[in-house]
């Protein structure tokens, strides 16, 4: 397992000394995270693997407090929040992105990874880089979700929806014909197209977001210390590294180009 950079030693030490939250989690010696199994690229759930970019980091900020990272399971992203509140975790994480929603009831670490919607076909069908092309694609998504919102955003006719699509069934669709097209975040689409270099990344949807860490309102302690844990990581090779490392090559540039456009 790769270990975070040793310039990131002092990157907590001002946070933690009197954050009284932190600190109980301090003398318990235990930093809980809840997390969902299905999204090992953040957040791995089972060992025997990569243990994932916002585990790498959690466990880098666990060791630098004296504490031991504990996964805990939730049963799906509605009960991450709940969860937290429910006080069965300390921190929630596993690519999880910041909406006015969930900042309502918990707060959110500084940014841990950029995103935002993007279009994503397979080859043969084209790179799809206009909105008028996007409406002549059969477009899948799964009904209810963010995604389906934005694809009714961007005007696709409902005869050229399928929102019959099970979590995680895009590129399954993709591959045997059913969709030629969806829209997913780009952190999604870059673990498309690594698993399957016929995949292709095309036009952006809608404004940029970000991934975060989120931690209860009555933690400000913890949430400042990851926030000055991940500004610092920022700041040096080990926030590019594990980008190359779970989502490609081809990740930093286009994560530049998210947020250009």
């Amino acid at each position: 397992m790769n270990r975070l950079s040793p310039l990131l030693l002092v990157a907590t030490l001002g946070a933690s000394a009197s954050a009284a939250d932190l600190g109980a989690i301090q003398k318990s010696g235990v930093l809980r995270v809840l997390a969902v199994d299905g999204s090992p690229a953040f957040f791995a759930l089972k060992a025997g693997g990569e243990p994932g970019m916002d585990r790498e980091i959690l466990e880098g900020f666990a060791r630098l407090n004296r504490l031991t990272l504990k996964a805990v399971e939730v049963s799906s992203w509605d009960a991450l929040v709940p969860g937290l509140l429910q006080d069965k975790g300390d921190v929630i994480a596993g690519g999880v992105t910041v909406t006015p929603a969930r900042s309502r009831q918990i707060d959110f670490s500084v940014e841990v990874f950029p995103t935002r919607n993007v279009v994503v076909t397979r080859k043969p069908t084209r790179v799809v880089t206009t909105l008028a092309e996007l409406r002549e694609e059969r477009v899948g998504t799964i009904k209810g979700s963010s995604m389906a919102e934005a694809i009714a955003a961007a005007g696709v006719p409902a005869s050229h929806l399928d929102d019959g699509l099970a979590s995680g069934g895009a590129p399954g669709a993709l591959r045997a014909g059913r969709i030629t097209a969806t829209v997913s975040g780009i952190e999604d689409a870059f673990l498309y197209q690594k698993a399957d270099p016929a995949m292709q990344i095309g036009l952006f949807i809608g404004p940029h977001g970000s991934l975060a860490f989120g931690v209860r309102k009555d933690a400000p302690g913890l949430k400042a210390a990851l926030d000055e844990y991940v500004n610092n990581m920022r700041r040096t090779q080990t926030w590019s590294r594990l980008v190359l490392k779970y989502f490609g090559a081809s990740a930093p540039e286009l994560l530049k180009k998210a947020r250009a456009e």
